[in-house]
């Protein structure tokens, strides 16, 4: 059996996991900065997402499930693992070989906007309110008044490297609306299938183009992968899928936008890092953004109580 049916989702519950995905994706960066110092970009992100989705996998076993066999879904898993996982992953990983860890947050914290955009345009699955709008502009100014334009002197720089992290946010943004498709699949099945498709699309590139047999990965990398795989990836995959059915995709993009708070109040708290007076402004900014976008309609709270 691999469908499931998920109970009325707790509003707080779900922005806790909001939360949660933000901080195990928030702390991706860091993770990949450190793990391509001796780990090429394709054998990285191949090993992620081999390590990942084989933990969900044997999961899933352990609850006496099993992952569908039906080819139509498995085409669904193939091209969810290109545009949220094969192409993002890989093009973030080579990015970080110049651009900061800081900046590639900041760069991809942006896939909201493209969702949104997207919604807009194209597939107008979701209403598109005023409110979502404000959530939209909130969240760029709280990310601007946070960080500071002086964080951003670094744009231009290497600017090959900051579009590919452009465009695997655009990928991000598509892969949330496409990932509505597997509404009443278990949110391990999608997530376990789309990582496995991405490691049999990239491990035969890692062959090639890395010969990872003859690379040595510094301790410090292959610990960077682990916390990866398991924790920002494994883990982060299945709440995602979850919330992209309980708030929507252009809710669940939102998260990131408290990548950037998240990080900046880890600094506080554990590295004795200061904030300047505009970026508790930019906070509020954020945190009412995320709001705007995940809050329920007057309606679909009465829908849901009824």
């Amino acid at each position: 059996m691999t469908t499931s049916t998920l109970p009325a989702p707790s509003l707080a519950k779900e922005i806790a996991l909001l939360a949660v995905l933000a901080t195990l994706w928030g702390a991706s960066y860091t993770f990949i900065k450190i793990g391509v110092e001796t780990i090429p970009p394709v054998t990285f992100i191949a090993a992620r997402t081999l390590i990942a989705g084989g933990l969900l996998l044997a999961i899933i076993k352990l609850r006496g499930l099993s992952l569908p066999r039906e080819p139509a879904i498995w085409k669904r898993f193939l091209i969810q693992a290109c545009i949220n996982s094969v192409v993002p992953f890989t093009l973030i990983a080579w990015a970080e070989l110049t651009v900061n860890a800081g900046l590639a947050t900041i760069l991809n914290s942006t896939t909201p906007i493209f969702a949104f955009l997207l919604t807009v345009l194209i597939t107008r699955h979701e209403a598109v309110t005023a409110r979502k709008l404000f959530g939209v502009v909130a969240g760029v100014i709280g990310i601007s008044l946070i960080i500071g334009l002086e964080a951003f002197h670094g744009v231009g720089k290497e600017a090959l490297a900051q579009l590919a992290i452009v465009a695997a946010t655009i990928s991000y943004a598509a892969a949330a609306i496409f990932g509505r498709g597997f509404k009443g699949l278990d949110p391990m099945m999608p997530a376990a299938g789309s990582l496995l498709c991405g490691a049999v699309l990239l491990i035969p590139v890692s062959v090639v183009v890395d010969q990872p047999w003859t690379i040595a990965p510094s301790v410090n990398s292959i610990l960077a992968l682990l916390g990866l795989s398991i924790f920002s990836t494994a883990i982060a995959f299945v709440i995602y899928f979850r919330l992209i059915h309980t708030l929507g995709s252009v809710s669940t993009t939102s998260q990131a936008y408290l990548r950037v708070p998240i990080g900046v109040g880890i600094g506080v708290v554990f590295l004795g890092e200061t904030l300047n007076p505009t970026a508790w402004i930019g906070l509020i900014c954020v945190i009412a953004g995320v709001a705007a976008m995940t809050l329920p309609t007057r309606r679909r709270a009465a829908a849901t109580s009824g």
